[in-house]
C-alpha cells in the first residue's frame, strides 16, 4: 500500500462513512449538504486511487462526478425549495471544498508532471471549486 491508496482510505473510512450517515437520517438540508460533501470526496477518492494504481481511467470517474455531483444536488435543491433545516455545518462546505480539492489536485499534479493527465486534473479541480462554490451557495439559500 502506498500514501495514494492510504490516503483514498482515510477519505473512504473518516469522510464517506459521515456522510452516508447524514444522507440517510435528518432533514433535507442535512441531507443536502451530506450528499454534496460525499460527492466531494468520492471525486477525490477516485483521482487518489488513480495514481496510487497507476490507472489513468479512474481519473475519468473523477471527471464525470465532478460534473455530475453539483448538478445533482443543484437538482435537489430546484425540488426540495431552499431547506428550511440546513445545519450550520453548511456554510463550512465551500472552505472544505477549497482545502480538500487544493490538497489533493495540487499533489497529483506534482507527482504527475506536465502534460495531458495534468491538464485533467486541472480541470477536475476547476469544476470541483466551481461546483463547490455553487452548490454550497443554493444549499444555504443564496
Amino acid at each position: 500500500m502506498n500514501w495514494w491508496l492510504a490516503g483514498a482510505a482515510l477519505l473512504i473510512l473518516g469522510g464517506l462513512g459521515p456522510c452516508l450517515w447524514g444522507a440517510a437520517t435528518g432533514g433535507t438540508g442535512r441531507r443536502m449538504t451530506a450528499q454534496n460533501t460525499a460527492t466531494l470526496l468520492l471525486c477525490l477518492v477516485f483521482l487518489l486511487l488513480a495514481q496510487g494504481y497507476e490507472r489513468p481511467a479512474y481519473t475519468d470517474l473523477a471527471l464525470v462526478v465532478s460534473v455530475l455531483g453539483p448538478a445533482g444536488t443543484l437538482v435537489f435543491v430546484r425540488l426540495f425549495e431552499t431547506p428550511s433545516d440546513t445545519p450550520a455545518a453548511a456554510r463550512l462546505l465551500s472552505p472544505l471544498v477549497t482545502a480538500a480539492t487544493v490538497a489533493t489536485v495540487v499533489p497529483l499534479c506534482v507527482a504527475t508532471g506536465p502534460g495531458r493527465a495534468m491538464a485533467k486534473l486541472i480541470v477536475i479541480g476547476v469544476l470541483l471549486l466551481a461546483g463547490g462554490a455553487v452548490t454550497s451557495r443554493a444549499v444555504r439559500g443564496g
